[in-house]
């Protein structure tokens, strides 16, 4: 399933998020870790502390486990609908985003 995804970021959180999501942390983590990592890059902040991205999951509920590793660390008033197949939001890159704040 692919779903859309809608999420507050914790701004306090996003220079360790960024490095967990450039040092292989999260990438190398089974079985959605790539999956994250690709679903970061695609994410656009779509209003200010908003972002929004697409993702495939197969947990029921859906991204139970990334909500568990990953997202529910560094988002919040995190909603997800089901969608047909991954959508490109307009919006500022977040993962460029990141990295400005890596700067």
């Amino acid at each position: 399933m692919i779903y859309s995804i809608k999420a507050k970021f914790i701004s306090e959180k996003m220079k360790e998020f960024f490095q967990k999501l450039t040092d292989g942390t999260i990438e190398n983590q089974k079985p959605d870790g790539l999956e994250i990592l690709n679903s970061m890059k695609r994410a656009k902040i779509t209003e200010p502390g908003v972002i929004q991205w697409s993702e495939m999951c197969f947990c029921s509920p859906p991204l139970k486990h990334e909500r568990q590793t990953v997202y529910d660390k560094y988002f919040s008033f995190i909603k997800i609908n089901s969608i047909e197949d991954y959508v490109e939001f307009n919006g500022e890159s977040f993962f460029e985003y990141l990295k400005k704040l890596d700067e």
